[in-house]
């Protein structure tokens, strides 16, 4: 958090809106979900997936909520816009939808679903986005996690008996000028079910290696080289203990990283 102030008194107000901000967040339903959801499950990272699954104490807690509290607001206002719309019941807007029913200590997995449109037979999820991951995205596509959860909920909406011929992802830039990138391909109920046969196989190895009785075993769970470390709740660098947290991407220093190509 920034909070600065053109004098002691507004410097003051500034530092607990702020903090007030944080609270509120942490507080919120969205940051007290325990259970992992389809927006999680596509994460490359299997270390990452192993702390939620088993719902490891986070150490990254001083992550900046503003980014995810803005696209809570704007998810809502879109909900709103499409209600005002929906007079004949095209749209089936944040719908509550099961992707898995739970199972011996695993919990069901559910999520909302942004937006379903009947007459498309489309599920569309909004992604509010900065300026250059939305040049990202609409060069290289959605990435892996945004691929499985779109897929993800489209199991979600076959098990609702409204299936999905396409699954969308809506990426809207916060910026100053309006642009819009929709990612779409035809719903592959195969997608999402490897990725929830990739969530069982870690579960599993999680339990087989019974890591919190064997902190040392944490190492045989791995981190990918393109993990999103910054973001990741269990974040701890320097880290020497992943039972404590992880300490991210340790790349090989070569001496050349400063010179200039």
């Amino acid at each position: 958090m920034i909070a600065t102030g053109n004098d002691e008194f507004s410097q003051q107000l500034a530092e607990r809106i702020g903090q007030f901000i944080i609270e509120a967040d942490a507080r919120s339903d969205r940051s007290q979900q325990t259970a992992i959801g389809p927006s999680e499950i596509g994460n490359p990272c299997d270390r990452a997936i192993a702390y939620k699954v088993l719902d490891w104490p986070e150490t990254n807690t001083a992550r900046d909520p503003i980014a995810a509290i803005i696209g809570t607001g704007f998810h809502m206002w879109m909900a709103e816009k499409f209600e005002q719309r929906n007079a004949e019941g095209r749209y089936k807007i944040e719908q509550r939808v099961t992707v898995r029913d739970g199972y011996g200590t695993a919990a069901p997995i559910t999520g909302s679903a942004d937006l379903f449109d009947v007459l498309l037979a489309a599920n569309l999820d909004w992604k509010l986005v900065g300026t250059s991951s939305h040049d990202k995205y609409r060069r290289g596509g959605p990435g892996k996690q945004y691929r499985v959860q779109a897929h993800l909920y489209g199991l979600g909406q076959e098990n609702a008996g409204t299936p999905a011929a396409r699954v969308v992802v809506v990426f809207i830039a916060r910026w100053h000028e309006l642009k819009v990138h929709v990612w779409s391909e035809p719903y592959d109920r195969q997608v999402a079910l490897d990725a929830l046969a990739r969530l069982d196989r870690i579960r599993q190895q999680v339990l087989d290696l019974d890591v919190e009785s064997n902190p040392k075993s944490w190492q045989q769970i791995p981190i990918v080289d393109d993990a999103s470390c910054r973001f990741c709740p269990w974040l701890l660098p320097g880290s020497t203990d992943l039972s404590k947290g992880c300490p991210g991407l340790q790349r090989e220093r070569t001496g050349y990283e400063g010179l200039i190509a």
